[in-house]
């Protein structure tokens, strides 16, 4: 599956080790909407937790 651009942001700041406030803070979105975002990218990226994610969309290439 893809990523939207705003999944994209949000795993960005992932890799930053933000908070879910310090994210929507930065993006200019609620904190519900950015733990919607995660919700997807756990789902994308199969995985349960931020510091997985983080690993995993590494591995992949989506995140740096």
């Amino acid at each position: 599956m893809a990523f939207v651009p705003r999944e994209l942001q949000v795993l960005h700041c992932l890799t930053q080790r933000q908070s879910t406030k310090a994210i929507a803070r930065e993006l200019g979105l609620s904190a519900s909407a950015v733990k919607f975002h995660l919700a997807n990218i756990y789902r994308k990226l199969g995985v349960n937790k931020r510091s997985e994610a983080v690993v995993e969309a590494q591995r992949r290439g989506v995140a740096t």
